[in-house]
Parts: structure tokens; C-alpha cells; sequence
């Protein structure tokens, strides 16, 4: 025997002859240790929440978590946008076209994700956006996204057609960075009493919302009866009784309503006509900075002479936003018009971004062509939907995990070092530049 044979042998290895004159093969028994480290099985998680939002590594997956844990009507007012959904869909296809353009051989090491907005550092360009009903898509509603909101050191937006008060906000995230939006009425007193309640509540900023002069025409909300007041039709109270859980809490919770607004005299829909207001002008943005002495956000702004002229008029900053393709149909996405808006507002100004956040990355595009962070709304929804509190956590763990992972993938490692030359949103320009 030979020591090549030997050796073999020693080892429990197995030489079968390979035809075609190849090297043969050596097998053997795996040894339990080697079996272990590749059988890596996780614990079972009991906690059904925790189970699938653990299961959720993207927003789209929150998404459809949340369609299949809340009632059709209540996701539809989510998910949906006005007319053909034309602008909704446009503000996502932005984003997809957008052109990531790297630069590597860079230490990219803990990169520093954190940012500047209005004064205040913020852990990473994102902040809250204001939505409507927000207790209709779990109870927990406005109080949960505040909190996490807190965490994580970010801005929350309340709405004022939020269904928690700005002093309900305020209790449940003394320590954030609070915000108010605020919807200017015709009602000269509800909107002097709104903005004092928003000072004495310690909102930092106020977002004057402009894109609301009527409301948008929302189909699958009409279709399915969610309208002001509620008509709800027979398939959507059958279709909402499927889930239990979700009525139990309903039933079992403080009623839903404008609760900023709900001492005001008049039924839901005499509300809804205050709010939205087709006698907005430029003269109510004129009182509305005499009278608020922080920061103010000017939010709706799709046409760079607007907002040349809203910072004439004082304001620290505009929200470049088509409502999400909720108003207006066929209007362009946000992203591409950032950086025509970004030009008019000037270096100085404080300039958001919203309408079609779905991915870490949309962060990155959006401040490489001019926007100081973003605002989030269906995003943290559908992870409310999905979980409650646990839920809209876990959105704000997807979107930083990816955007701090396509910032070191471009070769960058602060949210300061991003510039306009590593996202192109106009990909055909591509074709004549010196890029090789």
C-alpha cells in the first residue's frame, strides 16, 4: 500500500474512477459538527404579529401583509389615488428609473446616516408625513407613529383631519420632534384657535398644506362608500365583518373623527367642506407667517414659480408633493420635478420631498437631486396595517437598513457626501455624458 493510499484510508475518504481520464472525486461521511453549522434553524416565533412582520424585508411586503389584515375599503383609501391613478403611478416609476452611478473604492465603514433639517439633527432624511384617519387603519393610530417617531429621532407630521389631537400627540411623544399640518378654512377663528393650539402643544414646524382647494376624486373610495359621511355599501360591510380583530378594536376605542377639529359645530361633512378651501390665496400664506413664529413648510408645491414666490412670502421651506396622485390626476412625479423646484426655492430653503417613498434608495435619489430628506405617509401605513406600533417600526428599520446599504454600495459613507452626480433621474441624458 502506498502513502497516497494510506492517507486516504486514514481519512475515510472514498476514490471512485471518473471516466473520460478526469480526476476522481473523493467522498466521505460529513462530520456532525459540519452538519450543524449548516443546519441553522430558527426558533419558532408564537407572537403572530412579530411572525409576519419579521417575515417583511421590503415595504411591498408590509403592503401586502397589510391587505390581507385590514378590511378592502380601509386599504383601498390607503393604497388608492384620484381618477385613472395616473400620478400615483408615475411617482413610483420615477423612482425605478432612477440611475445609480457609484464611486468605489471608498471606506465606507459605519457611515454616518444622520442630517440637519430646520436646525435639529435627525437620524437619517426622513420624516413622517400627515395622514387622514389614521385610527381607521389600526387603533392605535396617530399615538404609535409619534412614538416610534420619538425612537427614532425623527419629525411626525399630525394631520389636521388626524383622528388623535395635537395634545394626544403631544402626551404620547413628549420628547419628538412634533409637527402640525394644518389645512387653512374659511373659518377665520378655527384657524387662529389650530394654530395656537399647534404653539402651545410644542410643535416645532407647521406644514400649510395648498393642494387641497377641492378634494381629488378617489373611485375605489366612493365605490366602496368611504366617502364624508360614510356611505358604506353592502359588500363593504360584508367585506369589513371578515375581520373580527379589527372591529372588536374599533367598537372597544374612542370613536373615529377630526379630533382637532371635533368641538367645532356641524356634521362630518360641514367639517370636510371647511377644510377644503377653494378660496386659498397667497394673502391667507401672508397671515399664516405673521402669525406662527417657527419654522414653516409650504407643502403641495409642484410648480417652481410657486415656490419662488412662497418664500418671498417668508416661508422656511416648501414639501415638493402631488399628494401622492390623491388630487390632481396626470400631474408629474415629484422626483422629477425636485430639481426645477429645488432652483426656485433658492440654497437656503428647506425642501422635502414626498409622493412615492418605497425604498431607502428613493431617500437617496431624492437628496441627490435636491431635496433635504423625505416625507414617508403609505409607507408607515401599510406597516401600520400590518402591525400596529411593532409594524411602523419595522418600516423605518427597511427603509434605514436600505438606505444606509445603498449609500455604502455607492461608495459614500454620510448622507452629506451625496451629490447630484451619483443618481441620474433622467437615464437617457446617460447617453451623452463623459461616463465610462
Amino acid at each position: 500500500m502506498t502513502t497516497t493510499e494510506t492517507t486516504e484510508e486514514a481519512a475515510g475518504a472514498e476514490v471512485r474512477p471518473v471516466p473520460d481520464g478526469r480526476a476522481p472525486v473523493r467522498r466521505q461521511l460529513p462530520r456532525l459538527s459540519e452538519v450543524r453549522e449548516l443546519l441553522q434553524f430558527r426558533a419558532p416565533v408564537l407572537d403572530p404579529v412579530k411572525r409576519r412582520l419579521d417575515n417583511a424585508l421590503t415595504i411591498e411586503d408590509l403592503r401586502r401583509i397589510g391587505r390581507r389584515t385590514t378590511p378592502r375599503a380601509v386599504f383601498d383609501y390607503v393604497d388608492g389615488a384620484a381618477d385613472a391613478e395616473v400620478t400615483a403611478s408615475r411617482n413610483l416609476q420615477a423612482f425605478r428609473d432612477a440611475v445609480f452611478i457609484p464611486e468605489n473604492l471608498n471606506s465606507v465603514v459605519d457611515p454616518n446616516l444622520s442630517t440637519e433639517l430646520l436646525g435639529e439633527r435627525i437620524d437619517f432624511p426622513l420624516v413622517f408625513a400627515p395622514t387622514g384617519y389614521t385610527r381607521m387603519m389600526h387603533h392605535e393610530g396617530e399615538a404609535a407613529v409619534a412614538r416610534v417617531a420619538q425612537r427614532n429621532n425623527l419629525p411626525y407630521t399630525l394631520s389636521t383631519v388626524g383622528t388623535t389631537a395635537i395634545e394626544g400627540v403631544r402626551e404620547a411623544a413628549p420628547e419628538g420632534k412634533n409637527w402640525f399640518q394644518l389645512y387653512l378654512t374659511n373659518n377665520h377663528r378655527l384657524n387662529n384657535e389650530l394654530v395656537d393650539r399647534a404653539l402651545a402643544a410644542g410643535c416645532t414646524t407647521v406644514v400649510l398644506t395648498i393642494d387641497t382647494a377641492v378634494g381629488g376624486r378617489r373611485l375605489k373610495d366612493v365605490r366602496n362608500g368611504l366617502t364624508i359621511p360614510p356611505s358604506l355599501t353592502v359588500k363593504t360591510f360584508l367585506d369589513m365583518s371578515r375581520f373580527p380583530y379589527w372591529w372588536i378594536n374599533k367598537l372597544t376605542t374612542a370613536p373615529i373623527d377630526f379630533a382637532s377639529v371635533r368641538d367645532f359645530p356641524g356634521t362630518s361633512a360641514d367639517v370636510a367642506a371647511l377644510l377644503f378651501d377653494p378660496g386659498l390665496e397667497y394673502e391667507d400664506l401672508a397671515w399664516l407667517r405673521k402669525k406662527w413664529p417657527h419654522n414653516l413648510l409650504v407643502k403641495g408645491i409642484q410648480n417652481p414659480e410657486d415656490a419662488r414666490r412662497v418664500m418671498e412670502l417668508g416661508a422656511d421651506g416648501v414639501v415638493v408633493s402631488n399628494h401622492g396622485g390623491r388630487q390632481l390626476d396626470r400631474t408629474p412625479a415629484t422626483l422629477d420635478i425636485l430639481p426645477a423646484v429645488r432652483e426656485a426655492a433658492g440654497p437656503d430653503a428647506t425642501v422635502l420631498l414626498d409622493s412615492g417613498i418605497r425604498h431607502g434608495q428613493d431617500i437617496i435619489a431624492a437628496v441627490a437631486n435636491g431635496a433635504d430628506a423625505v416625507m414617508i405617509g403609505r409607507a408607515y401605513l401599510y406597516g401600520l396595517m400590518a402591525g400596529g406600533e411593532a409594524g411602523v417600526e419595522r418600516a423605518v428599520e427597511i427603509l434605514r437598513s436600505e438606505y444606509r446599504r445603498g449609500l455604502q454600495l455607492l461608495g459614500l459613507d454620510a448622507t452629506s457626501k451625496i451629490a447630484a452626480r451619483h443618481v441620474n433621474i433622467h437615464a437617457s441624458s446617460l447617453e451623452s455624458s463623459s461616463i465610462q
